[in-house]
């Protein structure tokens, strides 16, 4: 593809997309920016969480990631399906009967001020670094594609590309997102059955053949049951996928955001888990694209790039196939990556004026004037962060990010669990402590796993171990009754 064509197809897709935005979000009040009105539709919203929950990294990713893990990321996300139900039915009615507009507000209910701010602020940290770090995965593809050619700095693509974010989410919030998803979630399915098809098509595999293809393949286990030092071992991914879910999703400002804005929480629980099975169906279509993306290589001669995020791109976006395959893969990319990093504007911009700013109780035409302002503040950090990931120029920055990301997430899983599930109080006050030394512990632990634990090695599992090691702390921190 030229980068004229990418061009035009990007803009055309934005074209689109802010139409929907704007007749989804016209007469959005703070309540429709915040929580949608809790009028969303739950079938509306289920379609929706689909193209939220996979990003641009996921699109490229996941792929090519089948010749070193096979399908056993599948295994995380049968955890993932687990983890929806227990959302459903746990944390749903909790959040509805409460009436929240922010899930952390729960944690002052509950414990206090102290607890309160710390899940927030790990909340904002987590979601600002893990946004940025996709968006700029994304800024990286564009800046090759689109503005390397027409001799365009960098800082210019961040702007626009942060910009045009900002742009269609300012207005409606999270009730233009429900909108917007629905069309980037049917973007993103259309673009990677089409190119299924295509692939298939060219490897003169009927759907039957095909499938046959793909389950003969070496790439396509998806169970591991033999080593349990292995990061691909059964329970560690199935108990990952379910924690993960829990704190990633459940304990998510930017995920609950969506399921907060249906009409009730039975409609929110019919949401949850059709999302959740539908998550695992789509996930199932990108790995199936991996194997054929291999077998096509294998049998055309093609050398496989060394990073293997760069398999999809190449193939789609090179001479191989019909120029509609290199459009449906840049709307897919786009689709998948702007969704992602639109919700996670909205959720900053919500979680930072309720939760940090502590403006909920203003009056509407103040809370409208602060709302925006920080929506811009949100914008104009997130481009910085980009800028300075680019500056760095250093891959493993993106894997320490994507670990702080995943850190910061268990303080949050342990207080929530602690609070669901005891009736104690602590001393609020020392929260932010226990908050801190708890990812630090998970770091000794990780750092030294091999070592200590017979060459075990820790994967996503960590993350329960960081929120047991909150919760530990919690109950150290319990008051005594006089």
């Amino acid at each position: 593809m030229t980068p004229v064509s990418i061009l035009i197809t990007i803009v055309a897709y934005f074209i689109i997309l802010f139409t929907v935005s704007y007749i989804a979000g016209r007469k959005a009040d703070n309540e429709g920016f915040f929580v949608g009105n809790r009028k969303s539709a739950w079938y509306v919203v289920a379609f929706a969480m689909i193209g939220s929950s996979i990003s641009g990294v996921t699109f490229v990713s996941v792929p090519g990631m089948v010749a070193a893990s096979g399908f056993s990321y599948l295994q995380m996300v049968l955890g993932f399906v687990a983890g929806q139900i227990i959302i459903a039915f746990v944390l749903i009615p909790l959040f509805y009967r409460m009436n929240l507009v922010s899930i952390y507000e729960y944690l002052e209910n509950r414990f206090g001020l102290s607890s309160y701010k710390t899940g927030a602020w790990f909340f904002f940290i987590s979601k600002m670094l893990g946004a940025a770090v996709r968006l700029f995965l994304v800024c990286l593809t564009l800046q090759l594609l689109v503005f390397e050619p027409f001799h365009l700095p960098f800082i210019l693509n961040v702007i626009i590309t942060v910009a045009l974010v900002w742009l269609y989410t300012f207005r409606g919030g999270v009730k233009s997102l429900i909108w917007t998803d629905s069309l980037k979630t049917f973007c993103l399915v259309v673009s990677v059955v089409l190119c299924i098809y295509y692939i298939a098509s060219d490897l003169k595999l009927g759907f039957g053949s095909m499938i046959a293809t793909i389950s003969e393949n070496d790439f396509s286990r998806m169970f591991f049951f033999d080593d349990v030092n292995d990061k691909r071992y059964f329970f560690k991914q199935f108990l990952a996928g379910v924690f993960t879910m829990i704190a990633m999703t459940g304990l998510d400002q930017d995920m609950m955001q969506r399921n907060l804005s249906c009409k009730n929480f039975k409609d929110s629980q019919k949401n949850m888990i059709t999302s959740g099975i539908s998550q695992f169906f789509v996930i199932l279509l990108f790995l199936m694209l991996g194997v054929l993306l291999y077998t096509f290589t294998a049998q055309h001669g093609i050398e496989n790039p060394e990073k293997s995020d760069e398999l999809f791109p190449m193939i789609a976006t090179g001479d191989y196939f019909p120029a509609i395959v290199g459009v449906l893969f840049i709307i897919g990319l786009i689709s998948s990556a702007y969704s992602a990093a639109g919700s996670a504007l909205t959720a900053l911009t919500t979680s930072f004026t309720v939760d940090i700013l502590g403006a909920k109780n203003k009056a509407e035409n103040d809370l409208v004037k602060i709302r925006k302002r920080v929506h811009i503040g949100m914008a104009i950090i997130m481009g910085i962060v980009i800028f300075v990931f680019n500056q760095l120029n250093n891959t493993s920055v993106i894997d320490a990010v994507y670990i702080l990301a995943s850190y910061t997430y268990g303080p949050i899983l342990g207080l929530f669990a602690f609070g669901i599930f005891t009736k104690k109080q602590v001393r609020d006050k020392y929260i932010p402590i226990v908050a801190i030394v708890s990812p630090i512990l998970c770091f000794i632990l990780q750092e030294n796993s091999e070592k200590w634990f017979n060459g075990y090695q820790f994967s996503y599992e960590l993350l329960i171990f960081n929120a047991l090691f909150t919760f530990i702390g919690l109950c150290l921190l319990i008051k005594k009754k006089k």
